[in-house]
């Protein structure tokens, strides 16, 4: 019973902690879970249905994987309490990245 009583309040801070993070952040993080569920999603596919074309299914699997990777990275590179050059730079590195990843799976597809 102890343990389900911390829980809820490490649950409840967490939660009071999260509300205070930008809506910015909010959104990027939220593009990061759509990316993973896209990758989990493509993955049960392929195991139930199957992968015939099999470089489409693993450039689509790493290129939701990519995504969120460097999702990650954005986020952990932009401050919400330094506005900065330093923002707007790593934002043009991903934006960068992006178009690489996605060019490259494109490229894998054929």
């Amino acid at each position: 019973m102890a343990t389900l009583h911390t829980a809820k309040q490490v649950a409840t801070a967490i939660q009071r902690e999260y509300a205070k993070t930008p809506a910015k952040l909010k959104v990027l993080d939220a593009f990061s879970g759509l990316a993973i569920a896209t990758a989990l999603l493509q993955f049960v596919y392929a195991v139930l249905i199957g992968s015939f074309p099999f470089n489409a299914f693993l450039a689509g699997f790493f290129c939701c994987i990519g995504a969120f990777v460097l999702s990650v990275c954005l986020r952990m590179q932009v401050d919400p309490e330094d506005m900065s050059g330093k923002t707007e730079r790593a934002f043009t590195e991903y934006a960068l990245a992006m178009c690489v990843l996605f060019l490259a799976a494109l490229n894998y597809v054929g």
